[in-house]
């Protein structure tokens, strides 16, 4: 009878409960125990309870720097009439930490005596042990250290030396066998040795995947590369099933020509999931050869990392016999709407801010392949499969990657887009460590709104307004009338078409939009690029139908100048720093102002004050937002407008 084939998709609840009642069944947890140095011990778990085997202190040692006595010798001393006791007979100097000498039971701090004549003078009475620590003060000789289960601390070594504890008996640590696959990988050390050619690509998940092992507790063990060859993949595997005690595939796990992770699993064991209904992450494969677990990890760095944290952490778990730290869960408002599709559940990473008493969220990159998504991001939440996204206003569970403190002191800055906000959160950690920014890109418009509904503490705009020519203020004046404002310029910046090295379609206007051979990438809708477009679009005649890419959007200038670098356009409207960081041509058309607008009720928030510090002080920050190019500083820091 032939092995039992899946291809169904299943939920993720589904797809955890049957990994780990297969887990359960099959693999002996927690693992065999070890006894290590208690030196060597950090963040080990014990494998059995820990007694003191010594008192500590073990003897009566002096809590202060003084005299030693027997306290009945004290008992009828007053201010009045003092006791006298002779240094070195019945007063013995004694030092912090000095045993007590035999037959004495108090000790009194050289600055309540006086000496005299070789006495001292005792002026009130001292009851025994005073300024003595007596043996087991701190631990008890049989008492509990530490119970089982228990992931080992620096100062759970320093309680078990201190009573005498030299081995511990530990949980061994899983060993997890990392496989990478795929032809077109090479390590990141070739990348010298000039084999960085299209399309050949760096392997890092391996890297990252071992150390997540390594901060949950387990030993990574990362093999050579496997090609795409099913005999190569099986090589490796049989390696791993001989030494490790969980083996992991990364990349293989699709449904393509080159997928074989499937198939090898299938081969020489059972798979029992192919396919979770999860996004990123929906690739995921699991099985079993004999009683060992591998699984499939997708290949992008997104699935993989979520991959992980789904379903390997709860099998480390299992290994070690303990509950892993989880994430911190906080609720927080969504700064804009969110689609996601029916019948699957959708991680989303975020970043996070408090403003006023409520934390908001914005959405950061959602590709599987966008691991910054993940660098920059401060949580994530989870849209359930039921539901088709979230609306903006939202009251939605975020669990955090970083510390809530961390939270509580990040700048919430969401609006238009300009890469002197990176320049200025570099220059913000450099100066002030504990201050973050984080920074929503949803245009001048969403920025002004977002102040508004009290979402945001900063807004970075560069609206013009047709009919004054005038930034941002009649739009302020327009949009929140009631709110009170301080507009701060940060700079001026150079506007015009983003196109390839050499422009090679020869593009000098916008005129040239129309034209059948250019495509173009375009900003999103209420971000002031797209208002600056439009304007000079109407100026000129043109509707935006005759322009091949007006409808693809991006929501940065860098985005907008990847798009041009890649070849996915031919030109983009953005800022010069865009163009000469991915060295592209530049045809300008305008200086704009881009301001900052702060709400007033804000502004001597310490965090907002570390801000305009840096805006308006720092030297160094300026200098580096000259190098960028295309920046003019004339104004930076000036007060544009209040009210």
């Amino acid at each position: 009878m032939g092995k039992k084939v899946f291809h169904e998709v299943v939920s993720l609840e589904s797809a955890l409960k049957n990994l780990l009642n297969s887990f359960k069944e099959k693999v002996r947890c927690p693992l065999s125990e070890e006894i290590i140095p208690v030196k060597e011990a950090l963040n080990r778990v014990t494998a059995e309870p820990v007694f003191a085997k010594l008192s500590s202190p073990y003897f009566h040692s002096s809590a202060m720097d003084g005299y030693a006595v027997k306290s009945k010798s004290t008992f009828s001393a007053t201010e009045k009439d003092p006791v006298r006791l002779k240094i070195g007979e019945s007063a013995v100097w004694i030092e912090t930490g000095d045993p007590l000498p035999e037959g004495f039971d108090a000790v009194i701090p050289v600055e309540e005596v006086n000496i005299k004549e070789g006495y001292i003078e005792i002026y009130k009475a001292y009851p025994p042990y005073h300024d003595v620590r007596p043996v087991g003060e701190d631990i008890v000789a049989t008492e509990l250290i530490i119970p089982e289960n228990h992931f080992i601390r620096a100062v759970d070594i320093g309680a078990m030396l201190a009573s005498g504890i030299l081995k511990v008996k530990v949980r061994k640590k899983p060993l997890i066998g990392i496989i990478p696959t795929g032809s077109e990988l090479i390590e990141p050390e070739r990348i010298e040795e000039g084999f960085l050619k299209p399309p050949t690509l760096i392997e890092y998940n391996s890297s990252v995947l071992a150390n997540l092992i390594k901060e949950d507790g387990g030993e990574p063990k990362i093999y050579p590369i496997a090609k795409d060859e099913e005999k190569s993949i099986e090589e490796r595997i049989f390696k791993a099933y001989e030494e490790c005690d969980l083996i992991l595939l990364n990349a293989g796990a699709g449904y393509g020509k080159e997928d074989f992770t499937y198939k090898i699993i299938n081969k020489l064991g059972e798979v029992i999931i192919n396919g979770v209904a999860i996004k990123p992450g929906k690739p995921f494969i699991a099985g079993f050869i004999k009683n060992k677990p591998v699984l499939g990890i997708p290949g992008y760095p997104v699935s993989a990392f979520i991959c992980y944290n789904l379903f390997v952490r709860p099998l480390i778990e299992l290994f070690l016999g303990v509950k892993l730290k989880k994430e911190e869960k906080i609720q927080a408002i969504l700064s804009r709407q969110i689609f996601s599709t029916i019948g699957v559940d959708e991680f989303i990473r975020v970043k996070v801010g408090k403003v006023g008493e409520n934390y908001i969220v914005s959405p950061v990159g959602r590709g599987a392949g966008l691991l910054m998504s993940v660098v920059r991001a401060d949580g994530y939440i989870v849209i359930p499969s039921g539901s088709e996204g979230y609306s903006q206003g939202k009251l939605v569970d975020v669990y955090l990657w970083k510390t809530k403190e961390e939270i509580d002191n990040t700048i919430v800055c969401i609006g238009s887009h300009d890469n002197t906000l990176d320049v200025i959160y570099n220059y913000l950690r450099k100066k002030y460590p504990h201050i973050s920014l984080s920074s929503a890109h949803v245009g001048s418009m969403g920025g002004l709104i977002a102040i508004k509904k009290g979402e945001a503490h900063v807004a970075g705009t560069h609206l013009l307004d047709e009919v004054t020519g005038e930034y941002n203020i009649p739009f302020i004046k327009r949009i929140l009338p009631e709110k009170k404002v301080v507009l701060i310029n940060l700079v001026y910046r150079i506007q015009g078409l983003i196109v390839r090295k050499g422009n090679p379609k020869n593009i000098r206007n916008f005129e040239d939009l129309k034209r059948e051979d250019v495509i173009f990438i375009n900003r999103q809708a209420g971000s002031g690029t797209r208002l600056l477009l439009d304007k000079h679009l109407k100026e000129l005649g043109i509707n935006p139908s005759e322009i091949k890419g007006y409808e693809n959007e991006e929501y940065t200038h860098m985005g907008v100048a990847q798009a041009v670098a890649s070849g996915r356009a031919d030109v983009g409207l953005g800022i010069l720093a865009a163009a000469k960081a991915l060295d592209l041509d530049f045809i300008p058309i305008t200086e704009e102002r881009y301001d900052l607008l702060i709400a007033k009720e804000f502004l001597d928030l310490e965090i907002i004050q570390a801000l305009l510090d840096i805006i308006k002080n720092d030297k160094e920050f300026r200098n580096a937002v000259l190098a960028l190019g295309g920046y003019d500083i004339r104004d930076m820091g000036k007060v544009i407008y209040e009210n």
